[in-house]
C-alpha cells in the first residue's frame, strides 16, 4: 500500500471528490469572523494517523482553514510533528499517505517529530520531498558534516506586508525513542546547544526584518525530557514571539505565557482539538484558543463543524482500503484492555501489558525452547491505544502496537536487568514511555527514594542510576530472588533490545531477532494459548506483578547464587495490584550534551511480512521498527 500524491491526484481525476463548498462565515465561532489584515495560525500536533478519526478531521483543518482566510484572515497552518504514524491508516504507507492528507489541507509548514523517523531518515526524506510545504529541524545535523538534515526555517510575507519567520526543532529525545538504526550518522542539539541554535534562529529572523517569529517544536514539556523541553528553551531564548509545541501531548487551552514573554501554545492530540492564534500587529496583541468539543446528553457538539468534502472524500477512500485489507476478526476479548497512557501503561501495570508481555514470552520461548528465556518486558511507550470490548482485528492490533517491532531475546546478568528496571522507572510515578511491562519478574518501585543520576547513558539523554536497587526492590524471576550475578535471558521487543528509551543497560548485549513481528506474536499467542478469547479470569485485572509503593518498602536481599531456571508458562492469575498516589521523585537530567550517532551508511529499511496477513488471505505490509512517545 504504498502510496504517494499520485494516489490522491488519481482519486481526484476519477471524481471520487466533489467542488468543496466553504460554510459560511456565521459557521465560524464568535471571534473568529472579523479578522481583515489579522495574522491567524492555525496549528496540530500529534495528530499521530488520526485524520479521520479523531474529534476533528484533517478535512475539518482544510475547511477551517478556508474559512478564516474567507473572513480576511491571513492564514498560516503549521504541523508540530508526530503526523505520519499512528494509526494504520498512515502506518501501511510509512507516512506517505500522511503527507498526501497534509498537502491537501494546504499545510505551510511542519516540524519534525520523534515518529516521524519511526520509517528511517531516508524515508523521512522522501516524505520532504513529497511535501508541498517545507519540514524543519534547525537543530538536526549530519554528524560528519555538520550540515542540515532538512530546512531550519521559512519566512512567511503576508498579503497585509507582515513578515512572519519560523524555524523549526525536534526533540533531541529522538536520539532515544526512535529505533537507534534510523537516526544513525544525525546529530541532535541539545541543552545549552540547543538554546544556542534556537536564539540564532531568532536573530537571523531578526536580521531578515521578520515582524513575527514563530518556533515551531517537538519539544513538549514532560518532567522526563528535561533539560530538553520547550519550557527549558524559553527560559534561556528571548525573542521567540509564538511556540507551537507538541511531543508530550499537552492540552493549553488558552495557551501558555509563563516563560518569558512567548505565548506557547499545544492543541493536546489526536485532532481532539484545533489550535487558533490570532495575532493583530495593528495592537501587536496575540490570543490563543482552542476549537474543542464539549458533550450534551450523548450528543457531542463540536465549536466548528465545517468539513471540506474534497479532503474527507479523499481519506475515506484510502480508509476504505485499509479497512478492507485489515478489517478480518481473528478473536475477541470480554474486558477493557488498558492501553492508556497515564493512569495506565507509562505509570503502572496494566492488564493489556500484561497480554503484551506474555506474548512477547510466549513466541520467544517457541523460537528459542521453553527453558530458553526467562522473562519479558516491553515499554510501555510501545503500547498506543486500549483495546475495548469487542471483536479483534488486525487493525486493532496495528493500532495499538503500531511501531513494527520484532520479538528479540538480549541476555544480560541480573545486575544489569536490576539496573535497566531502575532507569526504566526513574520518574515513576510521573509517566514515562520506558515503564516496563512484565511477565516472568515480579518488583516493587519505592517512590519514596529519589532517583540518582549515575553516568549518561552512550548517544542518549538518560541517566544509569547512581544506585541501582534503590528504587526497585524485592525482585523475582519466576518465583525465585533475582541473582546479580547470574545470566538472563529477556524477552522484549527489538528497540528495547537495541538499548532504546532508558534501557541503556542492554548496549552491545548478545541479541537474538526471532523474525516473529510483534503483531504476529500477540495474534498468534491469541489464536493458539487463549483459544481466540481474551477473558476475564485470564486477563480481568492487572496480575500484580508490578507493585507501586508510595511508602517506604522493605527490602530483601537478592540471591547470591545460580540463575533460576525459566518455569513453564501458565496462564496468568489476576489479582489487584497497587495503584501509584504520589507527586513524582523524578530527577531531570542535569546537563545538556549533543546528541551524537556515528554514521554507518544507508540503513536497509526492513520488510515485515505479517503471517496473520498472510493467514487471511491478506496481502504483505510494510511497516517498521520503534517505540515511544
Amino acid at each position: 500500500m504504498q502510496r504517494s500524491n499520485r494516489l490522491i491526484a488519481g482519486l481526484l481525476a476519477a471524481g471520487v471528490v466533489l467542488m468543496a463548498v466553504p460554510v459560511s462565515a456565521a459557521d465560524l465561532p464568535e471571534g473568529l469572523t472579523d479578522l481583515e489584515g489579522k495574522l491567524v495560525v492555525i496549528h496540530t500536533n500529534d495528530t499521530h494517523g488520526r485524520d479521520l478519526e479523531g474529534v476533528y478531521t484533517t478535512a475539518a483543518v482544510a475547511q477551517l482553514k478556508q474559512d478564516l482566510t474567507a473572513a480576511g484572515a491571513d492564514v498560516l497552518l503549521l504541523s508540530a510533528g508526530d503526523a505520519s504514524q499512528g494509526t494504520p491508516l498512515v502506518n501501511l504507507s510509512m507516512g506517505s499517505t500522511a503527507i498526501d492528507f497534509m498537502n491537501l489541507a494546504g499545510y505551510d509548514a511542519m516540524a519534525t517529530g520523534n515518529h516521524e523517523f519511526d520509517w528511517g531518515l531516508d524515508n523521512l526524506k522522501g516524505l520532504a520531498q513529497n511535501a508541498d510545504f517545507p519540514i524543519l529541524a534547525a537543530n538536526l545535523t549530519y554528524t560528519e558534516s555538520g550540515e542540515l538534515v532538512f530546512d531550519d526555517s521559512i519566512v512567511f510575507t503576508t498579503d497585509s506586508g507582515l513578515k512572519v519567520g519560523v524555524f523549526g526543532l525536534a526533540t533531541p529525545e529522538t536520539a532515544t525513542k526512535a529505533h537507534p538504526d534510523k537516526v544513525k550518522g544525525v546529530s541532535f542539539a541539545a541543552g545549552q546547544e540547543l538554546y544556542d541554535v534556537a536564539q540564532q534562529q531568532v536573530d537571523k529572523l531578526n536580521a531578515e526584518g521578520c515582524d513575527y517569529i514563530i518556533a515551531l517544536s517537538h519539544l513538549g514539556d514532560s518532567a522526563e525530557s528535561a533539560p530538553n523541553r520547550s519550557v527549558d528553551l524559553l527560559d534561556h531564548v528571548t525573542g521567540i514571539d509564538l511556540m507551537v509545541d507538541g511531543h508530550s501531548h499537552t492540552t493549553l487551552p488558552e495557551g501558555d505565557t509563563s516563560h518569558g514573554d512567548t505565548l506557547r501554545v499545544s492543541t493536546g492530540e489526536y485532532l481532539n482539538n484545533i489550535g487558533v492564534v490570532v495575532y493583530d500587529a495593528a495592537s501587536d496583541t496575540e490570543t490563543a484558543r482552542l476549537l474543542s468539543s464539549t458533550t450534551e446528553g450523548d450528543q457531542t457538539v463540536l465549536d466548528y463543524t465545517g468539513s471540506d468534502p474534497d479532503v474527507l472524500a479523499a481519506i475515506e477512500a484510502v480508509n476504505a482500503e485499509v479497512e478492507q485489507e485489515l478489517g478480518k476478526v481473528f478473536a475477541k476479548t470480554e474486558v477493557l484492555l488498558n492501553g492508556e497512557r497515564d493512569p495506565g501503561v507509562r505509570t503502572e501495570e496494566t492488564n493489556l501489558g500484561n497480554f503484551a508481555a506474555d506474548a512477547i514470552l510466549w513466541s520467544a520461548r517457541q523460537a528459542l525452547g521453553e527453558d530458553k528465556v526467562d522473562l519479558a518486558l516491553t515499554n510501555g511507550g510501545g503500547i498506543r491505544a486500549s483495546i475495548p470490548v469487542g471483536d479483534i482485528s488486525m487493525k486493532t492490533m496495528k493500532t495499538v502496537f503500531p511501531f513494527g517491532n520484532e520479538v528479540a531475546t538480549v541476555t544480560v546478568t541480573g545486575a544489569e536487568l536490576l539496573e535497566a528496571l531502575e532507569a526504566a522507572t526513574f520518574c515513576t510515578p510521573t509517566a514515562v514511555g520506558a515503564f516496563p511491562q512484565v511477565s516472568g519478574v515480579q518488583f516493587t518501585i519505592d517512590t519514596t527514594v529519589p532517583y540518582e543520576n549515575g553516568e549518561m547513558y552512550p548517544n542518549s539523554t538518560y541517566y544509569a542510576p547512581a544506585k541501582p536497587g534503590s528504587r526497585i526492590k524485592n525482585v523475582t524471576v519466576n518465583g525465585q530472588p533475582l541473582d546479580l550475578n547470574a545470566e538472563y535471558v529477556v524477552a522484549t521487543n527489538d528497540f528495547t533490545a537495541a538499548g532504546g528509551d532508558t534501557y541503556g543497560a542492554f548496549l552491545d548485549k548478545p541479541v537474538y531477532k526471532t523474525g516473529v513481528a510483534l503483531e504476529d506474536a500477540l495474534v498468534q499467542y491469541t489464536s493458539t494459548v487463549l483459544n481466540g478469547v481474551i477473558s476475564e479470569k485470564d486477563y480481568g485485572k492487572p496480575a500484580g506483578r508490578i507493585t507501586v509503593n508510595t511508602a517506604p518498602v522493605p527490602t530483601a536481599t537478592p540471591a547470591p547464587t545460580a540463575s533460576p531456571t525459566a518455569a513453564p508458562t501458565a496462564a496468568p492469575t489476576a489479582v489487584p495490584t497497587a495503584a501509584p498516589t504520589a507527586a513524582p521523585t523524578a530527577q531531570p537530567a542535569p546537563s545538556d550534551p549533543q546528541i551524537t550517532l556515528p554514521a554507518t551508511g544507508d540503513v536497509q529499511q526492513p520488510v515485515v511480512v505479517c503471517a496473520a496477513l498472510l493467514l487471511f488471505g491478506v496481502g504483505a505490509v510494510v511497516i517498521r521498527k520503534r517505540i515511544h512517545d
